[in-house]
């Protein structure tokens, strides 16, 4: 094989430009994320029922939903919330490696069976599926610049304006809204409904009835007098708008001529849709969106995309109305990918370093490094194909790598440089008797390295999803060094150093290094041969290595990930099952005054009614 390219190192080149051009393809499309995403794919269902109890929403729309995921395909297990205001949310979890865009597509096919058999309430406020990473991205907010504009307008801006915006960048999977949009509030008076003979289902038949949009077709459309010439649509304002339209709603005609509005019976108003759930920011009210990103979903392009739609649309916005952002992982992901980026090329530049104080020669230090980022462009292709992101473990594995991948170049060019000096051989004629002599070494320890690090891929559990990217990573870098170091490697070589001679320096720092280091190999040969002759010694020392080893393993803290500060905290504030909106408020105002208080706090961030 290795002779092939060293008669036609075009074709080398070509297969390296190949390797290149995919590598720079790949790196755009590769997402970025600081770990691989552990938690298996999951899909959310959100149901709607406004006004039910939750025994009602659990029977008539959660059950019916149960029963039938049952049978949906790659099933893990499933769970579901429902609270006191008629929100349902069911998180259906797939088995790892599932397609989660194939997943979702099976929950919506079964949504469908059932869907005829919901109430009508919830079919009309429809079935939300979506499929997105478990953690937040960031959290956009809304805020009063003067605090005249209340939560609820707030709320009802977000709903209305910016959260379709913001479902509709590319990457983003869910966007949760901590609000509601307004909404025509009717609060009955049971006291008076009776006192009229009136009941609850009355009330609603006469909104539905009166308040409807009908489509009241065109006059002077087919069939029509001869020599009709034009046709006009009609319109009807069959939906009311106003409270005081609903406020004039009949709900009974008495014989006399009298009426019983529903401004008789009921409180009529414009609110808020629902009140389960209430933002402060830095003590004052405001509104907020959590997003999620989507899987395989690019943290940093995403975050910035949000960035940059918000700019937009903030010109837009209520002079009153700000936005903030103050909760963003993506600036803590970046800042980790490009601190292992830089570690990544100070370890290229130290191994090159390295490289020329032992090689002395600039030709043969200019081959390793040309073959070092082919094999990483290669290894960033295959991640793409593989599913792979950029991430720590990922970046962290190329890292590592480098040594390796550079150690292949190095042994190649060695014994090319050691037979040219020793029996003072061409470039060309060197090459094919080193590969000769080490083709079958490089193989071996190739297949050896390869076969370290993929065992640690194929683990099971969140181990071995997290562990994946990074063996499969090293893996792939260490087999394209192989073929590089078959291929390029000893084409170069006949290229480069071509009938080069070959001396070492006889003065000047090289040559002192050369010396100082032939002593350091003599006393070390000598100190290996003493070792040999003193087994039983060289034994008990081995053995207390194992057990210091032993015993400060068990010594060390264990943890699932590194703890890592990112510059936020959260606090999980739980009060007694069924505690008012008022109550929670006021333990949340103490906290607020005591993290307020605290130097270096830069925003304070509360969500009611809101738990992880």
């Amino acid at each position: 094989m290795a002779r092939f390219f060293i008669k036609r190192p075009v074709f080398a080149w070509v297969l390296a430009l190949f390797i290149i051009l995919s590598g720079v393809i790949a790196i755009p499309q590769l997402p970025v994320a600081r770990y691989p995403s552990v938690a298996p794919p999951a899909v959310t269902i959100t149901a709607f029922y406004p006004g039910a109890a939750t025994q009602t929403m659990n029977d008539s729309v959660v059950g019916l939903i149960e029963r039938e995921l049952s049978g949906v395909k790659n099933l893990l297990y499933f769970e579901s919330a429902t609270d006191t205001s008629g929100q349902a949310t069911i998180t259906v979890t797939f088995r790892p490696g599932t397609d989660p865009e194939m997943a979702q597509i099976d929950v919506q096919n079964r949504l469908k069976i059932i869907e005829p058999r919901l109430p009508m309430a919830v079919r009309q406020n429809g079935l939300m599926v979506e499929s997105a990473s478990s953690g937040f991205l960031m959290i956009v907010s809304l805020i009063s610049r003067t605090g005249k504009t209340s939560s609820e307008a707030l709320s009802d801006y977000m709903a209305r304006n910016l959260s379709a915006e913001l479902r509709r960048i590319n990457g983003v999977g869910r966007v949760q809204l901590f609000g509601a949009e307004s909404a025509m509030r009717i609060w009955a008076d049971p006291t008076k409904l009776a006192s009229f003979g009136l009941t609850m289902e009355d009330l609603a038949s006469a909104i539905s009835q009166q308040n409807a949009q009908i489509s009241p077709g065109r006059t002077g459309d087919e069939p029509t007098v001869a020599g009709q010439q034009v046709t006009i649509p009609l319109r009807v304002e069959g939906q009311l708008t106003t409270p005081e339209a609903f406020a004039a709603i009949v709900l009974r005609a008495n014989k006399d001529g009298s009426r019983v509005r529903l401004a008789d019976v009921a409180r009529v108003e414009l609110g808020a849709q629902a009140y389960n759930f209430a933002v402060r920011e830095k003590g004052q009210n405001s509104t907020g969106v959590a997003i999620q990103l989507s899987p395989g979903g690019n943290a940093i392009k995403t975050a910035a995309a949000v960035k940059a739609r918000m700019q937009v649309l903030s010109g837009s916005m209520p002079e009153d109305i700000a936005y903030t952002l103050p909760f963003d992982v993506a600036p803590f992901v970046k800042l980790s990918v490009a601190k292992v980026i830089q570690t990544l090329l100070e370890a290229m530049v130290l191994v090159f370093l390295v490289m020329y104080l032992f090689l002395q020669n600039v030709r043969y230090t200019f081959i390793p490094a040309i073959v070092a980022p082919i094999a990483l462009a290669g290894t960033l292709f295959v991640m793409l194909l593989a599913g792979f992101s950029v991430n720590v473990l990922t970046m962290f594995g190329m890292v590592l790598a480098i040594g390796i991948i550079v150690d292949d170049a190095i042994v190649v060019v060695e014994n090319v440089e050691r037979i040219m000096r020793e029996r003072q051989l061409g470039a060309r004629a060197a090459t094919v008797a080193a590969m000769d002599e080490i083709t079958g070494a490089v193989i071996g320890v190739t297949l050896v390295l390869t076969a370290v690090f993929i065992p640690m891929g194929l683990a099971s559990g969140s181990v071995g999803v997290i562990y994946r990217q990074f063996a499969f990573t090293m893996a792939t870098a260490i087999l394209f060094s192989a073929l590089l170091a078959l291929t390029l490697t000893p084409a170069l070589c006949a290229s480069l150093l071509n009938d080069l001679p070959v001396s070492h320096a006889q003065r000047g720092f090289f040559a002192a290094f050369n010396r100082g280091f032939e002593g350091i190999t003599r006393r070390y040969q000598h100190w290996v041969g003493g070792t040999l002759t003193r087994t039983r010694r060289m034994l008990a020392l081995f053995l207390i290595i194992l057990i210091a080893l032993a015993l400060t393993f068990r010594a060390l803290p264990s943890g699932f990930l590194p703890d890592e500060d990112q510059g936020y905290f959260m606090t999980d504030i739980q009060l007694p099952a069924d505690a008012t909106k008022e109550r929670t408020l006021a333990v949340v105002k103490k906290y607020e005054d005591f993290v307020d208080a605290r130097p270096g706090v830069d925003t304070n961030l509360s969500i009611l009614g809101f738990r992880f």
